[in-house]
């Protein structure tokens, strides 16, 4: 199917007379979850809407659409790789979509679909990195809300770190030796990072005492990536010591969320790979670059389609009803799930700098 709608079939799905349209949106991973537990949850999904759909519309529509609904849950992929799956049904319209997303299941029968509904319905799980630094030893911990595990730790290595003789006698000041040895020992830490944050795109953490932070802050090229830099020894610190002093910065996950989003946005720019705008923003998703997706909330946009599919125009009235696109920002952001990449949402006026919508390139 054609991941966006056509005009002729917006109109009909938009219109008052066509209701209900149905939206399931739930967990679906074939590769992870059995059979009959899945087909077990769609069963229990439908009917809830069988009921729904009773109690509200007359019997004749409430039949058609749930026979649509049966043939399509019947037809569904138990062989994919994906997390989740939108299921959108009407009298006149269905669509299926496979996501790479983690939801929460979520149903609904109103008058239209709204796209936005699947990102609304993502879990929001707190997880986030940590890059402790002592002289002793560097770990990067990978935090969420129940736990904080290790994935790296990597110590010095004396030969790596030892100068020869005849260099060690050029140094008169002993403590100069040693902030050239750690900034050594760090750049190697850098190494580290590249790999780590290549693979978790989540918001860092610094933790370490002053003066390895002020080395690591005047090397490090991720300085963007940093939400806070946690000041302190924690040479001995246990996990559970960790967590209770990282626990006063994680307090409002939502602006760590923005910070490390808008930190994104700005390193993509820096490596141009970054589109903002509605405009640039539906060229590049339309040719399937769209890898994250960042949106203020009630941001809408209503648009006229260009000569080609990647091109669009601010819509005019009079609008050409063959043309016209109710809102090109619901579009973009079935295009970009649909084509594996992700979606986030944040406040109004966060965006202002990106015209409101901004998106990160694959390549």
């Amino acid at each position: 199917m054609n991941s966006t709608l056509t005009p002729e079939i917006r109109e009909i799905s938009e219109a008052l007379h066509y209701r209900p349209a149905i939206s399931i949106i739930m967990p679906f991973e074939p590769k992870m979850v059995s059979k009959n537990e899945l087909t077990h949850s769609l069963k229990l999904a439908l009917d809830r809407v069988n009921e729904q759909l009773r109690e509200n519309y007359p019997n004749k529509i409430s039949a058609l659409v749930m026979s649509k609904l049966k043939s399509i849950v019947k037809e569904l992929n138990f062989n994919t790789h994906k997390k989740s799956v939108a299921i959108y049904v009407s009298p006149v319209f269905e669509k299926v979509l496979y996501l790479d997303i983690t939801v929460e299941q979520k149903i609904i029968i109103d008058e239209s679909f709204e796209i936005r509904d699947l990102v609304y319905s993502k879990k929001q799980l707190r997880k986030y990195l940590v890059l402790l630094l002592s002289g002793k030893e560097c770990r990067i911990l990978l935090g969420n809300t129940n736990s904080l595990v290790r994935i790296i730790s990597d110590s010095p290595d004396p030969a790596y770190i030892t100068d020869p003789p005849e260099k060690v006698a050029n140094f008169s000041d002993p403590s100069a030796r040693k902030d050239i040895l750690l900034e050594k020992f760090l750049h190697h830490i850098e190494k580290s990072l590249d790999l780590i944050l290549s693979s978790y795109h989540l918001p860092l953490f610094v933790m370490g005492t002053e003066r390895i932070m002020g080395h690591f802050k005047k090397l490090t090229k991720y300085g963007s990536a940093v939400i806070e830099y946690i000041p302190g020894n924690y040479e001995e610190a246990t996990v559970e010591k960790l967590r209770k002093t990282l626990e006063p910065y994680l307090l409002n996950w939502k602006n760590i969320r923005d910070k490390d989003l808008l930190n994104q946005l700005h390193e993509a720019a820096d490596n141009k790979k970054l589109a903002f705008g509605m405009k640039s923003v539906w060229q590049e998703a339309m040719n399937h670059k769209g890898k994250l997706l960042v949106v203020e909330k009630n941001f809408m946009y209503a648009a006229e389609q260009g000569s080609t599919g990647d091109i669009i125009y601010k819509a005019t009235e009079p609008y050409n009803k063959f043309s016209y696109i109710k809102d090109a920002v619901d579009d973009v952001i079935e295009k970009v799930l649909a084509n594996g990449g992700d979606v986030e949402f944040v406040d109004e006026n966060i965006l202002t700098p990106f015209q409101h919508i901004a998106l990160v390139k694959y390549y």
